[in-house]
């Protein structure tokens, strides 16, 4: 190593200066002579203080596994001189902590000594597991959607006459996807609450002068699959409503309710919808083939391996939906 050059209290003020750099920046300098034994060590973090010792090797410090890697990575750094990084994970009090290494071929007094400058990366690599993670996700999570997004352009087109009445139909869906999403997306993908659901669905469509919005019972915290499903089925029913239906005729004769219910013997949800036509000797006629009755009877409840049963008498519409344990959380009662 170059000498440094100057007069001892010049030199003294510098190697004190460059030890408060290494603490604060975290770092550490270990110093190998041409056997790999270590001559020097500086700021070395405090687990790894005791097994430090003039002479001792990779080995010592790091376990024998990580030893030989890195002796034999530093062999090579000798003989060629590109320098190189390598990176160990030591136990400390239980927990896994992960140290990059960045070694360098330097000359000492004639002969070469390995350089290498250590720093903890535990937290950046955990950082670097979870943006993975989440970047998984979020691909599996695009997908789902671009399947539903696919699905609900197919059925719309096969149940709509014209490319007008194609257009209204699939923008209103994607209109109710998006108020669904935005709530999924703002719960940083943990779900939706059905009351917020719910508002969001009825808001284009509630009348001002119908008075608050028809929503009572149970506000379970829905999964973000539950929340997105749940959507298109409230988004069918009140679009119904909103063309044939109470909402057309301008009166707030709609219940939708959520209580604590049984699916196969074990705990579940069953959300309700029921509607007062108008017309009070009307059946309602949803198509066998259109869009909104697939979407309600069959699509909603596969989607979360629950039940559906949607009945349509003289002067009323009735849906109910039961949703499995596995698809919400009871946080929060009306």
């Amino acid at each position: 190593m170059k000498p440094l050059i100057g007069n001892a209290s010049h030199v003294d003020g510098k190697a004190v200066m460059m030890e408060r750099a290494l603490r604060s920046a975290g770092i550490s300098i270990l110093f190998q002579d041409s056997q790999l034994a270590i001559a020097y060590a500086e700021n070395l973090p405090a687990h790894f203080q005791h097994l430090f010792r003039p002479g001792a090797t990779d080995a010592d410090l790091f376990g024998l596994a990580y030893g030989e890697y890195l002796h034999a990575l530093k062999l090579k750094v000798l003989e060629g001189g590109a320098p190189t990084t390598a990176e160990v994970e030591v136990n400390v009090d239980g927990e896994m902590r992960s140290y990059e290494l960045k070694v360098q071929r330097v000359a000492e007094g004639g002969t070469y000594g390995i350089l290498s400058v250590l720093s903890e990366v535990t937290e950046t690599r955990h950082r670097e597991k979870v943006l993975k993670s989440l970047l998984r996700e979020l691909s599996h999570r695009s997908k789902n959607l671009l399947a539903i997004i696919q699905g609900i352009a197919t059925q719309t087109a096969r149940n709509t006459l014209s490319l007008d009445g194609f257009l209204v139909k699939f923008r209103g869906r994607l209109q109710s996807l998006s108020n669904s999403q935005d709530l999924i997306t703002d719960s940083s993908w943990r779900g939706a609450y059905l009351f917020e659901l719910a508002e969001k669905q009825f808001a284009p469509y509630w009348p001002e002068t119908a008075g608050t919005m028809p929503i009572f019972g149970i506000n379970a915290h829905m999964t973000p699959n539950a929340a997105v499903h749940l959507g298109l089925a409230l988004h069918e029913l009140i679009v119904n409503s909103a063309s044939f239906g109470a909402i057309a005729g301008g009166a707030a004769s709609i219940t939708l309710n959520c209580r604590e219910a049984e699916l196969n013997g074990r705990k579940a949800i069953e959300v309700t919808w029921a509607e007062a036509l108008p017309n009070r000797t009307e059946v309602h006629e949803f198509s066998e083939n259109s869009f909104g009755k697939t979407v309600l009877e069959r699509v909603v409840p596969s989607s979360m391996n629950g039940k559906a049963v949607l009945k349509l008498t003289p002067g009323r519409i009735e849906y109910a939906l039961l949703i499995p344990e596995t698809e919400f959380e009871i946080l929060k009662r009306a």
